[in-house]
């Protein structure tokens, strides 16, 4: 998933159908001159409908789309023959993607299965013909119900990426690495900070054909909370995770001050991450001896942790089997 192909983030201008008008007709024929009304109801207009895609894994194709109309309904007409409903309008989108109202910031709905729907946009509805208003006191009504009107807003799509597992850390913390290890994905690899620039997907194989998705975040960095570096843009695809990985690097200056550190920066985007399963690995031990591992294991915080390298496969299996555990709320 290249960069330029990854897209999480789009507004879009959506309006409604308008309801068809209902009819004022009577009924006449040749021996029936003066027939009592007949007039039908106009028809509903179309919805703006979001509907869950599991093929899809961005917003890409909405990237252009600046407006989504939806079609009228049809005005009522005579015995009683109801206008036809405006055709709807269906946005594709990923699982995990939440609409809201640009204005209000009120939440519309969020996509988590494939095939769900979500009316974004309620069509108008068709007016009342006048059959439904004669009474004994008035057997020839010359009037009916107009269509409702259509409702238009903007609406803001966002995608915040569903998966198991999320991996959280700093720039140049082997997370890309650890992703191309363990799945099939190809991210960018580089020895240089904020080599990812988009967050990939792998499709971690367990054993007995078991799986779970890991994702790879983009490089958090102190003050991401506050839209800095990569900032708010990617923290949002963490809340959709069912466990944190934090990885920090065996080379870094303070283990323990970097956990703290992303620790926080999650707390300030959303307290309610610190409510998730957090293990904590020590990635590029193959660059420490057994003395500096016990040094190290003294020092790291309270939370399960393994020593990890990407590039001798040390501690790899360990890391699926308590990832596997967690998913499964079972004791590692």
């Amino acid at each position: 998933m290249s960069g330029s192909n990854f897209v999480d983030h789009v507004k879009v201008f959506c309006r409604s159908g308008k309801g068809g008008a209902g009819s004022a007709h009577f009924r006449r024929e040749k021996f029936v001159p003066k027939g009592g009304p007949d007039g039908g109801d106009g028809g509903r207009g179309g919805h703006v409908i979001m509907k869950g895609n599991a093929q899809m894994w961005t917003l890409l194709h909405l990237r252009y789309t600046k407006h989504l109309f939806a079609e009228n309904g049809e005005p009522g007409s005579r015995q009683q023959s109801s206008g036809a409903s405006g055709k709807d309008i269906f946005i594709e989108v990923p699982l995990g993607t939440i609409a809201t109202h640009a204005e209000t910031g009120e939440l519309l709905g969020e996509i988590s299965e494939d095939g769900q729907t979500i009316v974004l946009v309620k069509g108008g509805r068709g007016g009342q013909g006048n059959v439904h208003f004669k009474t004994s006191t008035n057997q020839a009504p010359r009037y009916a119900q107009p269509g409702e009107d259509a409702e238009e807003f903007y609406i803001v799509l966002e995608l915040k990426l569903l998966a198991d597992v999320g991996l959280v850390g700093f720039p140049n913390a082997g997370k890309s690495t650890l992703l191309s290890v363990v799945s099939a994905a190809k991210p960018e690899i580089g020895d240089y900070p904020f080599t990812t620039l988009v967050p990939n997907l792998g499709i971690v194989q367990y054993y007995d054909y078991k799986s779970f998705v890991m994702a790879d975040i983009p490089g958090i960095i102190e003050g991401a909370s506050e839209g800095k570096g990569l900032g708010l843009r990617f923290l949002r695809h963490i809340e959709r995770n069912s466990i944190l990985l934090f990885m920090i690097p065996a080379d870094a200056p303070d283990i323990t001050r970097q956990y703290h550190i992303l620790l926080n920066e999650l707390e300030a985007f959303n307290p309610e991450l610190l409510d998730k399963d957090r293990i904590l690995a020590i990635s590029k031990c193959d660059l420490l001896d057994e003395e500096l591992k016990k040094l190290i294991r003294k020092s790291i915080p309270k939370l399960p942790f393994v020593f990890i390298s990407s590039f001798t496969g040390e501690g790899i299996k360990e890391l699926k089997d308590l990832l596997w555990l967690k998913l499964n709320n079972e004791e590692a």
